[in-house]
C-alpha cells in the first residue's frame, strides 16, 4: 500500500516546519499580515498544520461549514485570498515538495475559496 502525500512528507512534524515558514511570510505580507495581529500564533499554527495535514491525506479533518465558520468575521478578500495561497505555495516549493503534489494540496484549498473569501 503506498504512503498518502502527509506520510511522504514526514507526518505533523514537517508539516508543521512547513506551515511556521508560511506563517513567517504571512506576518511580513502587507496583504495579510494585519489579519494576524491579535491571533495566538501558536494555536493558529496547530490548526492551520491540522487543516493541511487534512488535504495531505492525514488524519486531522475539516469540514467545509468549520471553515466558513471560522472565517466568516475576518471579511477576507479574493486579493488576501489569492496573497495567502501565494505565500504557500512558496513556501511547500521552499521544502522542495513535488510540483504534482503542490497542485495536489492548492486545489483543495483552491477549491474551499467560498468558504474562506467573505468580504
Amino acid at each position: 500500500m503506498s504512503k498518502s502525500m502527509f506520510e511522504r512528507y514526514g507526518g505533523f512534524a514537517n508539516v508543521s516546519k512547513v506551515i511556521m515558514a508560511f506563517y513567517d511570510k504571512a506576518l511580513d505580507s502587507d496583504i495579510i499580515g494585519h489579519q494576524f495581529e491579535d491571533v495566538e500564533m501558536s494555536r493558529q499554527i496547530d490548526h492551520q498544520t491540522k487543516f493541511i495535514a487534512s488535504v495531505m491525506g492525514g488524519p486531522a479533518s475539516y469540514t467545509d461549514d468549520a471553515l466558513h465558520r471560522v472565517h466568516a468575521h475576518l471579511g477576507i478578500d479574493k486579493e488576501q485570498f489569492d496573497e495567502m495561497t501565494a505565500l504557500l505555495e512558496e513556501t511547500l516549493e521552499d521544502f522542495d515538495f513535488d510540483k504534482s503534489d503542490i497542485e495536489e494540496v492548492m486545489g483543495h484549498i483552491r477549491a474551499r475559496a467560498r468558504h474562506i473569501i467573505t468580504a
